[in-house]
């Protein structure tokens, strides 16, 4: 799976005039699984967003992770996340999980990030969506989980 978390004092999603998902202090999450992608990527992933330090303590380091802040969650499907440019100005997104694959991991990751963090709110996977952040920092992280061999 392929991610890029956002640092953020807020963030939103919007869909046709209407707010579906918002966050104070937290993460934004844009998320894309790819062909070949299990339960267990995700998995991983909300792992590693969960635990990541990289929220600052009092010193100022990076030393805290959104759980330990108690922030929100924002997860926002993406599938162009997996864009291929290689081969000209044209993107391919053949990488991508088909629709179907896509949809069912990514509502698997916002169920597993509902059991495990307070605070969770999402965007809708396939709509138009506005996203609208103060990133705070910035702080911006591109994160990618392979598929394990033990897959």
């Amino acid at each position: 799976m392929i991610s890029v978390l956002q640092r953020v004092r807020e963030a939103r999603v919007d869909v046709e005039g209407a707010t579906i998902g918002r966050i104070g202090p937290g993460l934004l999450v844009l998320v894309c699984a790819e062909r070949g992608d299990t339960e267990a990527e995700a998995d991983r992933l909300l792992a590693k967003l969960l635990k990541l330090r990289i929220f600052c303590d009092a010193a100022g380091k990076m030393n805290r992770s959104v759980q330990d802040e108690g922030g929100g969650l924002l997860l926002v499907s993406q599938f162009t996340l997996a864009a291929d440019t290689s081969g000209g100005n044209r993107p391919s997104f053949t990488q991508a999980a088909a629709p179907d694959e896509g949809l069912r991991l990514y509502d698997y990751l916002v169920a597993r990030a509902r059991a495990s963090h307070p605070l969770v709110e999402t965007g809708r996977f396939a709509a138009d969506m506005q996203v609208h952040l103060v990133n705070d920092g910035p702080v911006t992280i591109p994160l990618r989980i392979a598929p394990s061999a033990a897959d």
